[in-house]
């Protein structure tokens, strides 16, 4: 009788139903579709993280950098006796170095040990940060400028003819200046026992070998792919960081597809603060927690032990991701979730406006079914039924429409570019130019190469969907059901007989 009465009043108020069917489904397919590019945000988030920091990295420690750290510049100095003197009296130049990434600051390698003795820490490794950078380039021969015996800077017998000098070579401008190469690239000194937790965990070997514990000490590298592929090295050949060749032993590409490595190249842990000088020194401590909950609690312990660090826990380094990923994740975080709790405000008001006005026009048909027995709470079991029935409905259209959605969304698969701040520098400056003064003045490097960026990819946006985010859109459509089916069964049961008797008078 129940099921009967239900579906008949339903099919004969057809609008009201279609409106508040409506009004849920298109509430309920607002938040899966948040629900879900929120969701594909995060992992967004998470892949540029982990191809910086490493898969399974909680919290990293570094120290905040003072004013002037890294210097204003890469300086490249040159003595007297410096370079090889060529046929036409030019000098070739060049120069490695290899030091901390501007603005970063070091800390002593002790700080790993203090780390290790906290309780809850489950994994931890220390990396040291670097950018190499080589300068090369070929001095004029100034001599060349200056003219022969005669006075007016012509050469001949003093009196002023006679053919003019040329130029001195290698300038751009015939004046002494001079353009010159600076290639850098990032650097990586890590330990090479550490598999655990790190930037190499998130790197898969796609040529070679990675590094290994029996590397500790030795002249070797790992490098990017991309890297690699620009620079065209191949497993085999030599790199030169810091003025040393190393031998490139792999390559290796970040397990994400829509990110790169965390440098372009890595080497073991005591080399690299040898090659830099910054012996004893690191840039960065990764840590893994043994419980995922207590993540927040070990941050707190760490920054007791370590009151001079910077402790940051894997969300709040979500916040540092920059670019359009950042932009698409206030959107949604703020403008995607206010317009779903308003919409979905709206759609219950609605449902909640119609149960009240439909049980308004139904008063002779409830007065008289009371008249002839019905309780109260009949009367209201059937008013909470049918507007529940009225939010299912609405509940799985609006999770078909949602689901469509976002298949819309991946089918566009909008591409967000998002870079990870950290201590390294960013990307080569291979070619970058940099002028030396007259006289043959001591050039200096800077530029791109420098910039504090890192990881810095175009990450394509994957809304995914899961069962949790269904369900609870049909829960939330449910309880528009119910609050309005509870609004009108109140109001339903408030009616008299007489009103019926004197609605049909």
């Amino acid at each position: 009788m129940f099921l009967t009465y239900l579906f008949r009043e339903l099919s004969n108020r057809r609008r009201q139903t279609v409106v508040v069917a409506a009004g849920i489904a298109l509430a309920i397919a607002l938040v899966i579709v948040v629900s879900g590019v929120a969701a594909g945000v995060r992992n967004a988030q998470s892949s540029v993280l982990q191809s910086v920091y490493g898969v399974g990295t909680d919290i990293t420690i570094t120290q905040a950098a003072e004013p002037g750290d890294g210097g204003p510049g890469q300086q490249f100095a040159f003595g007297s006796g410096d370079g090889t003197t060529t046929d036409d009296g030019s000098t070739e130049v060049a120069q490695s170095t290899l030091t901390a990434a501007r603005g970063t600051a070091t800390f002593d390698s002790s700080a790993l040990a203090t780390v290790q003795g906290v309780d809850g820490v489950s994994a931890a490794t220390a990396t040291l940060s670097l950018q190499s950078s080589t300068f090369s380039g070929t001095l004029p021969d100034f001599s060349q400028g200056t003219g022969g015996a005669g006075t007016d800077g012509a050469t001949g017998d003093g009196t002023g003819t006679g053919t003019p000098p040329a130029p001195p070579t290698g300038g751009a401008d015939g004046a002494g200046g001079s353009s010159f190469d600076v290639d850098q690239f990032s650097v990586t000194g890590l330990d090479p026992a550490a598999d655990a937790v790190g930037p190499l965990t998130s790197a898969s070997v796609v040529d070679g070998r990675g590094l290994a514990a029996d590397d500790a000490g030795a002249d070797v590298v790992v490098l990017d792919q991309t890297y690699a592929t620009g620079a065209d090295l191949a497993v085999g050949d030599t790199l030169a960081v810091g003025g040393t060749d190393l031998s490139v032993v792999g390559i290796v590409a970040s397990t994400s597809s829509d990110a790169a490595t965390a440098s372009d190249a890595y080497v073991p842990l005591d080399p690299a603060q040898a090659l830099s000088g910054l012996t004893d020194q690191v840039s960065d401590v990764y840590v893994t927690a043994a419980s995922a909950s207590d993540v927040d609690a070990l941050a707190a312990d760490l920054e007791t032990a370590l009151p001079d660090a910077t402790v940051s826990t894997q969300s709040e380094l979500a916040s540092s991701v920059s670019g359009s990923l950042s932009t698409a994740s206030d959107l949604v975080a703020k403008l995607g979730t206010w317009l779903s709790v308003i919409v979905l405000a709206a759609a219950f008001l609605i449902a909640i406006l119609f149960t009240v006005s439909g049980v308004g026009r139904r008063t002779r048909e409830f007065g008289t079914l009371k008249a002839l027995g019905w309780s109260d709470g009949r009367i209201s079991r059937q008013v909470a039924g049918e507007s529940l029935v009225q939010g299912l409905v609405g509940g799985l259209v609006g999770v078909a429409v949602g689901l469509v959605g976002l298949l819309v969304v991946n089918a566009v698969a909008p591409t967000l570019t998002a870079a990870a701040t950290t201590a390294a520098a960013g990307p080569g400056a291979a070619g970058a130019g940099a002028a030396a003064g007259a006289g043959g003045g001591a050039p200096t490097g800077g530029g791109p190469g420098q910039q504090m960026v890192q990881a810095t990819t175009d990450v394509v946006l994957h809304a995914p969907v899961t069962v949790s985010v269904v369900l609870l859109a049909v829960g939330l459509a449910l309880v528009g059901g119910l609050l309005a089916g509870a609004v009108g069964s109140w109001r339903a049961s408030r009616l008299r007989p007489a009103e019926a008797l004197r609605s049909v008078a």
